[in-house]
């Protein structure tokens, strides 16, 4: 379980630093899902899907993701530690 928590917590750090980077490759060790894979996961309880689109990405988009929350990626450490350690996080930024 401890090893689970651990990717979990380096993928979303991961994840979320390349958004706010701008970064259009994602790192390897970064797992990704497909939309199709997500839209079979929005009625799932232990699926927290987490919009962490910065500036006008966030700002000017009137597209949003059924359920999902904010989490401004440049303040992570407040808001991750909020989510149980047994809920999947889904992080997208674009």
């Amino acid at each position: 379980m401890k090893s689970r928590l651990v990717r979990l917590v380096t993928v979303v750090i991961g994840v979320a630093t390349l958004c706010m980077l701008g970064q259009l490759a994602i790192a390897s060790e970064v797992p990704r899902m497909t939309k199709e894979e997500l839209k079979s996961k929005l009625d799932d309880p232990d699926v927290v899907i987490v919009d962490v689109r910065v500036g006008k990405d966030w700002k000017g988009s009137e597209f949003k993701i059924k359920g999902a929350v904010r989490g401004n990626p440049a303040e992570f450490s407040s808001w991750a530690e909020k989510y149980p350690k047994d809920k999947t996080l889904v992080l997208y930024c674009a």
